[in-house]
């Protein structure tokens, strides 16, 4: 379970236990999703170059106290989400190097008396609790003063000592999720200072009451404060407002997948204060019941004065009120992607005189339609410089547009446009159009240095000519299947030319090509996605010469056809011998055998209609018809004799007339001969007789001697045939009248039995 670099990938095996015989070679052993219960001592001894060890996912509830005694080099232990019931000390004494511990999802119910992480000196992140965690004591933290990431799972934590996050001294990211409103304030007032990022999770502000307890974070110097999950309301959100723009260094505000019970009927009136640092706004899948009763948010047009980043994601916004837009004077970069912003909003929304600074406009996945209005209701935003509106349903796209005269970056990826016009602005340095149906692409875009056209339908490369400055090319799933050496002169001085997944037709010397004259920096061609071409080629990082094509990536087109050749060569062989061997009535013949061995093996009385069945050759049938028949037919009592040339339906298959004649016979008289075993048609008539009479073990089948026939005549695949001759009496033809009464006589006693 081991690459290269000695990562182990153990993970979802079904394990019981961690493997024997470990090695110091490994690096990173992942043992998740198992079943592994116990870690002892002499399990991990021999790793002692493990970085990282994955074990969550398991239901470890016990572990020894010195089994991760030789682990001094691990930096990442991942005990997630089994049963350990509590934490020791011991555990983690001699991990000097550990710098990720997760520990969330168990079943401890505290850390213990002292701090399980005394010894941990280079620990940057930490995840802890679970659903039964319910104490955090003084002391707990001591030996930790620097965290990245604190992840505390406090959903159920009832009980918190003053001052046990203290000594840790400063926190990059914090993460707390607690239904404990004092607890949340009691924690809160123990990092206010050492906490850069604090992140809230699952916890309910439905009335002012309850907000009271974020009134520690006005000095807090928290420059990121991020709300998940969270429900708010009218009510609440004055006051939550009022006590972050208190935050002396607050410069994020961030609400992800949140909830608003309300319509922004904000009692009291929100003003940019003292809060004069607040920049970034960032609102995601926030949910708001009642959103087409959304006001127009006129009680905090003085705070939105100070944003210069604001993202309003998945919210159903379908319009932003013009003098919100003209308040928001200092905002450069605004994401309003996957909302529901048609082209008449939007022109309401980029109002003249709203966003007056905006560089930086994402309106993808939105409701946009008419690219000409969409063009003309930003055209007047001087500062604007990247604008997205990918993944809007355009369909059309008109001759000329008027665009904002800075505009650089232009994506308009996906939006079912079927060509490209002059109304795409000459001033772009960067254009995406990739997943439309283009099939050409011949615009004059004199400054434009990347150029993306993914997911098209273009059978050849755009010219380069009209693109002089172009610097990356992405072609990447269209239909194209070759380079002339003329269009990768053209691109000499590109940089990154990305061709990968389309339809090459590949050539040793249109590799050679590319290597040696095309003197583009990197080329990505694939066959598909296989080649990752740079200067010099290389494929996935390996030199050209040491890449040998096979003759199918060379000459894919002539194998092909060989191909197709050698197997039209062998069909025609097999029609040819099996007309020779006639096989398709072989098949019929067993198909019809099989059919037979399905019914019953004899006829109803009421069914039988003749005394026998006579098979014989037609070189004898003037003895049969002349001689047999006559003696039998009019003999007193006469005989019923069924003859394939008097009695076989007209028109029907010859097998199915055999299997019926013998089916509805008393017996079946063979009438043997050198004729008969040379005859193809008295051949397949045994065969049938072969397999459904003599399988019966009676005596259905009387075998008529008309000349002596050698032993060796006789097909060895009738073995039974052969039996029968050899154990039971058969009736030869005598050469003398007196000899011929008493074979008939023979014969007629044999037929009434």
């Amino acid at each position: 379970s081991c690459d290269a670099s000695q990562l182990c990938n153990c993970s979802s095996m079904g394990l019981d236990f961690i493997p024997s015989e470990l090695t110091a070679k490994i690096t990173v052993l992942n043992l998740a999703h198992n079943r592994i219960k116990r870690i002892q001592s002499q399990d991990l001894q021999q790793a002692v170059n493990l970085r990282a060890l994955l074990l969550q996912s398991n239901e470890i509830s016990s572990i020894d106290e010195d089994s991760f005694q030789s682990l001094a080099k691990l930096e990442l232990l991942d005990l997630s989400n089994n049963s350990l019931t509590h934490l020791s000390p011991l555990w983690f004494g001699h991990l000097f190097s550990l710098q990720h511990l997760h520990l969330q999802g168990n079943s401890y119910r505290d850390l213990g008396q002292s701090s399980p992480f005394s010894s941990l000196r280079n620990l940057s992140s930490l995840h802890l609790g679970n659903s039964q965690f319910s104490v955090i004591r003084q002391g707990n933290f001591e030996g930790i003063e620097l965290l990245h990431k604190l992840w505390i799972d406090g959903s159920n934590l009832s009980q918190y000592e003053q001052g046990s996050l203290k000594p840790i001294k400063e926190i990059n990211h914090m993460i707390i999720n607690l239904r404990n409103s004092t607890i949340f304030s009691e924690i809160v007032r123990d990092v206010v200072h050492s906490v850069t990022w604090l992140d809230v999770r699952r916890i309910v502000f439905s009335i002012p009451a309850q907000v009271q307890v974020l009134r520690v974070l006005s000095s807090s110097f928290a420059r990121k404060i991020s709300f998940r999950q969270t429900l708010l309301t009218d009510a609440t959100v004055p006051e939550i407002a009022s006590i972050l723009e208190d935050m002396p260094k607050l410069v994020e505000l961030e609400l992800v997948d949140c909830r608003l019970l309300g319509t922004g009927q904000w009692k009291m009136e929100i003003q940019a204060k003292k809060s004069q640092t607040l920049r970034v706004l960032t609102i995601k899948k926030l949910s708001i019941e009642k959103f087409y009763l959304f006001t127009d948010l006129q009680a905090v047009e003085g705070l939105l004065s100070l944003f210069t980043r604001v993202t309003v994601q998945n919210t159903k916004v379908f319009l932003v009120p013009c003098r919100i837009s003209q308040c928001l004077r200092s905002l450069e970069y605004l994401d309003l992607s996957a909302n529901l912003i048609g082209d008449l909003s939007l022109e309401h929304s980029a109002c003249q005189g709203g966003w007056p600074s905006l560089q930086t406009l994402n309106l993808s996945q939105n409701s946009l339609s008419n690219l000409e209005i969409t063009s003309k209701s930003l055209s007047h935003l001087g500062n604007l410089i990247v604008l997205d509106i990918s993944q809007n349903n355009f369909g059309e796209i008109p001759d000329v547009c008027k665009w904002p005269k800075l505009l650089k970056y232009l994506n308009l990826s996906s939006t079912q446009i079927p060509k490209v016009t002059n109304c795409i602005p000459s001033t772009l340095e960067v254009l995406d159009v990739s997943g439309n149906n283009l099939k050409e692409f011949g615009l004059q875009l004199p400054i434009l240095k990347e150029l993306y056209l993914t997911r098209n339908q273009l059978k050849t490369l755009p010219g380069a000519a009209p693109i002089p400055n172009l610097v990356a090319l992405s072609v990447r799933r269209n239909k194209l299947n070759s380079f002339s050496k003329e269009e990768f002169e053209s691109f000499r001085r590109m940089e990154l030319l990305d061709a990968s997944d389309n339809n090459f037709i590949c050539s040793c010397e249109f590799l050679s090509f590319i290597h040696h004259e095309a003197g583009i920096a990197q080329v990505l061609v694939g066959w598909p996605d296989k080649y990752v071409c740079d200067s010099p080629l290389a494929v996935r990082g390996a030199q050209v010469g040491a890449v040998h094509l096979s003759l199918m990536e060379c000459h894919r087109s002539l194998v092909v056809s060989l191909i197709c050749v050698l197997v039209f060569l062998v069909i025609l062989l097999l029609v040819a011998v099996g007309y020779k061997y006639h096989m398709v009535w072989y098949l019929r013949m067993t198909w019809a055998w099989l059919q037979a061995k399905r019914k019953p093996k004899r006829a109803p009385p009421k069914d039988v209609c003749y005394d026998a069945f006579v098979s014989y050759s037609e070189n004898d049938s003037d003895w049969v018809e002349n001689t047999m028949v006559r003696e039998l037919e009019q003999a007193c009592p006469p005989f019923r004799l069924c003859l394939h040339k008097r009695d076989f339906v007209p028109g029907k298959w010859i097998v199915d007339n055999i299997i019926d004649s013998i089916e509805k016979s008393r017996k079946t008289l063979f009438v043997l001969s050198e004729h008969f075993v040379q005859s193809e048609w008295c051949k397949y008539e045994l065969d049938f007789s072969h397999f459904r009479l003599f399988d019966e073990n009676n005596d259905a089948a009387i075998l008529v001697l008309l000349e002596p026939i050698q032993s060796k005549a006789i097909p060895k695949r009738f073995c039974k045939l052969r039996k029968i001759m050899n154990t039971k009496t058969y009736l030869e033809w005598p050469g003398g009248e007196e000899q011929q009464q008493v074979f008939w006589e023979n014969l007629k006693v044999a037929l009434k039995s």
